[in-house]
């Protein structure tokens, strides 16, 4: 068994209850349904009680379960650029935004990054009468790039100088 292989039994189990991704991050706790539907879908990993209980929630074998509480190989997708239509506008915002974001977030942090490992998410619906939006927050720690070698007048990290 692996990863993939899981992934697709847990879909399949999924479909067949009826089940949800609100219900099954309820089931499995302890995390944002976003962290434990992308645990589900081998892209994070559970915590062992975390794993017992989805293994008992889709009647996973001991292996599986410990599998959902291996790291995975995070970042997977099969092609690229995505070929499903909804994951494709994401890598079509960065195509186009990327350079925007990079300029803006470095304009007022420094030069770093946003982090992707401390990181928070969140979605909502907002009913509009022109057909409801996708609201996502995303919330990630600023790291700054270090500069190996400074001496004392030049700053050892690429915060933006005051």
């Amino acid at each position: 068994m692996n990863r993939a292989d899981l992934t697709e039994k847990i879909l399949d189990i999924k479909r067949d209850r009826g089940l949800t991704w609100a219900g099954i991050a309820e089931a499995i706790g302890g995390y944002s349904p976003i962290l434990i539907t992308a645990a589900c879908l081998g892209q994070m990993k559970l915590t062992k009680p975390q794993a017992a209980k989805a293994a008992a929630l889709f009647g996973l074998t001991p292996s599986e379960a410990r599998l959902l509480n291996e790291p995975p190989y995070r970042g997977s997708i099969p092609a690229m650029p995505p070929t499903d239509p909804l994951i494709y506008r994401f890598y079509e915002l960065v195509m186009v935004y990327g350079t925007t974001f990079k300029e803006l977030i470095q304009e007022e942090f420094g030069d770093g990054i946003m982090s992707a490992i401390d990181f928070d998410m969140t979605m909502e619906r907002q009913p509009s009468p022109k057909g409801d939006r996708v609201k996502l927050s995303m919330s990630g720690k600023f790291l700054p790039y270090k500069y190996y070698g400074n001496d004392e007048e030049t700053p050892e990290y690429g915060f933006k100088n005051p």
